[in-house]
């Protein structure tokens, strides 16, 4: 399946615009039910905002959505879904709340400011890379511990558990096409004696360096 990119967490970013509150949401998402979910409980929760723009990009037939909320039409939902077309990301989810301050932003100024808020609620999520990892399983003595761990991040992995005993025991995740070189990188640094073994492989995100 190829990699594809998605937020790594949810997250939220504030800020002031000419006295008006802006509040960027973002979450990840698998369906569309979920994305009105949280719709629906950010417009429950800031119920007194003046507006609750929102958009949705999904993965799986390429739903897309958006809603101005009363904003003129195109400086609200659209901007803020090009954020995440921009970035490549995809089941996403985006609210942005704003709080009127009484100053009119007029049709250019809204469109900076909820594209801003999209992108610093994304920026503050992170983004994480979905692909197919292959799990392998590395022994090593306390001493080449913290080099293994430059290893397995200069083969583009990730140690994703660590159990301590008479050595310490690596689980790490590593991209298919660096298994081999990774493989033979800690024979070489072991002189043989360690092997890296295949456990398995994970489906699942990780977040982007």
């Amino acid at each position: 399946m190829t990699e594809y990119l998605i937020p790594t967490a949810p997250a939220i970013a504030e800020f002031v615009e000419k006295r008006s509150r802006f509040i960027g949401h973002v979450w990840p998402v698998e369906t569309e039910e979920m994305a009105r979910e949280f719709i629906a409980h950010t417009k429950a929760t800031h119920h007194d905002a003046r507006h609750n723009c929102w958009c949705y990009l999904l993965r799986e037939g390429g739903v897309l959505r958006y809603s101005d909320d009363g904003e003129p039409q195109g400086t609200a939902g659209q901007p803020m879904l090009e954020v995440f077309r921009r970035e490549g990301v995809e089941n996403v989810c985006c609210v942005v709340t704003r709080y009127f301050g009484g100053i009119l932003l007029g049709a250019g100024g809204l469109l900076r400011a909820y594209t801003r808020s999209a992108k610093e609620a994304l920026d503050a999520a992170g983004i994480s890379v979905v692909r197919r990892w292959v799990l392998m399983g590395v022994d090593c003595p306390y001493p080449l511990f913290e080099r293994m761990k430059l290893e397995v991040e200069s083969q583009e992995g990730l140690v994703d558990e660590v159990e301590y005993g008479a050595q310490v025991r690596l689980h790490v995740l590593l991209p298919e096409a660096q298994m081999s070189l990774f493989s033979a990188r800690v024979i070489e640094l072991t002189a043989g004696v360690i092997s890296p073994e295949v456990l398995g492989e994970r489906f699942r995100g990780v977040p982007r360096r």
